[in-house]
């Protein structure tokens, strides 16, 4: 299914409005989801991020906390 971002007035949404829409519908996506259900371009994402945590054990942090570091700041 497309989605047209004028059809849907997007565009007409402030910058928070659109990344507070990108969280909820981050967080309706289920805890497991078939490799099948996803795109190419997110599962060679999500395959590079995973081999790079692989590489580099304890480099990264957990998104939420770069986040609350960020509202801290």
């Amino acid at each position: 299914m497309a989605f047209d971002i004028k059809a849907l007035k997007l565009h007409k949404m402030s910058v928070q409005e659109r990344l507070d829409l990108i969280v909820q519908i981050w967080h309706s996506l289920p805890e497991q989801v078939a490799p099948d259900e996803i795109s190419d371009w997110p599962l060679a994402e999500l395959k590079k991020r995973y081999e790079n945590a692989k590489a580099n054990p304890g480099q990264g942090k957990p998104w939420r906390e770069v986040l609350e570091s960020l509202k801290k700041s």
